[in-house]
């Protein structure tokens, strides 16, 4: 049976989500949390942003989840294709990109090593060094030497963008028709991919030029903005409900035990397959704690998605903590705190 979140959990999130906004660590946020047999309960705190005037953060909020898009669209889109026998985690991503005359050391890289971070790839990625460039992207990539032998854990956002051209390019469609597929199955309405329209409901982002304008409703990443918002990477914006949505259909797919669909792929991703750092490992796109029992993952603009499947319990945090610069070390204590509560049982 799930095990519920207790009267002390929600009070320490309240009390540490209140404070980190006080702090100005974000204008504000959303958790929600919950389990798979009850519906979500949410805890907001502060405000949208000054330019949203008095707008509370709701359910309904839409954030730019930035680095959650790995494990929201590349990573559940990748487990279909397997499951359609379109990939083949152990095969070069070079076969399932369009095809190549010239040397590539990049794309003799594995989807497996992409999807876990250990591919040896070129760790910074800067699409406007391609500018004007005669080759397609792909190319460009996988052509890169690599930085480092394969094996050791170094997260690398180029090899999601190769998974993500390699997505749409099997599929002979456009990466968000595919999302769109996918959250319309799952029920997730209003998970999208960026840019969305400036409005109060829309969170905005960093102001990356003083005078300039803040960065609202276009992806805050800009090698997903030089794609025009649309990447395996980043891109995507979705609410705490939509999220909420997601982390329900993983966790019920999961405890159903089917070695197919969704719940055998994360049952397999919950396998370690590098080591981050004492106490944590990486599975196949999910960082894995507590001896594999909890998978999550961060986003840079300040959100987070956590999940543990034999408790039945996930937390969501959707801030914009990258308003006022890095949310790395802002909004530390709450997330230390979420994956403290969702790892107890």
């Amino acid at each position: 049976m799930p095990v519920p979140f207790t009267a002390d959990d929600t009070t320490r999130l309240r009390d540490t989500f209140d404070q980190v906004v006080a702090d100005g660590a974000t204008p504000g946020g959303v958790i929600a949390y919950g389990t798979t047999n009850a519906r979500p309960q949410f805890l907001s705190a502060g405000q949208v942003a000054p330019e949203c005037g008095d707008t509370e953060p709701g359910q309904d909020t839409l954030y730019d989840i930035a680095s959650l898009t790995k494990v929201v669209a590349t990573w559940p889109l990748i487990g279909q294709a397997l499951d359609a026998g379109l990939l083949d985690l152990d095969a070069p991503i070079r076969d399932v990109l369009p095809p190549m005359n010239s040397e590539t050391p990049s794309g003799e890289a594995t989807v497996r090593r992409l999807i876990t971070h250990t591919s040896g790839l070129r760790a910074s990625t800067r699409l406007d060094h391609y500018r004007g460039a005669d080759l397609p992207l792909h190319e460009l990539l996988c052509r890169e030497p690599l930085e480092v032998a394969p094996g050791r854990h170094r997260y690398i956002n180029r090899g999601y963008i190769l998974l993500g051209l390699a997505l749409a390019h099997i599929h002979g469609r456009p990466l968000d028709q595919l999302g769109a597929d996918l959250w319309g199955t799952l029920g997730m309405n209003t998970t999208v991919y960026g840019p969305v329209a400036r409005t109060p409901r829309v969170a905005p982002t960093e102001q990356r030029i003083p005078g300039a304008p803040r960065t609202w409703g276009a992806p805050h990443d800009d090698n997903a903005g030089l794609l025009g918002g649309i990447a395996g990477h980043a891109g995507v914006f979705s609410t705490p409900a939509d999220l909420a949505v997601y982390a329900q259909r993983l966790l019920a797919a999961h405890a159903d035990g089917d070695e197919h669909g969704l719940g055998g792929w994360l049952h397999a991703s919950l396998v370690p397959h590098a080591p981050i750092e004492p106490g944590l490992d990486r599975g196949l796109s999910w960082i894995l704690a507590a001896g594999g029992h909890v998978a999550y993952h961060h986003g840079f603009t300040g959100t987070s998605l956590y999940l543990a499947p034999e408790s039945g319990r996930y937390l969501v945090i959707c801030t914009n903590a990258v308003y006022g610069g890095n949310a790395r070390t802002k909004i530390a204590p709450l997330r230390v705190l979420a994956l403290k509560t969702i790892t107890a049982t």
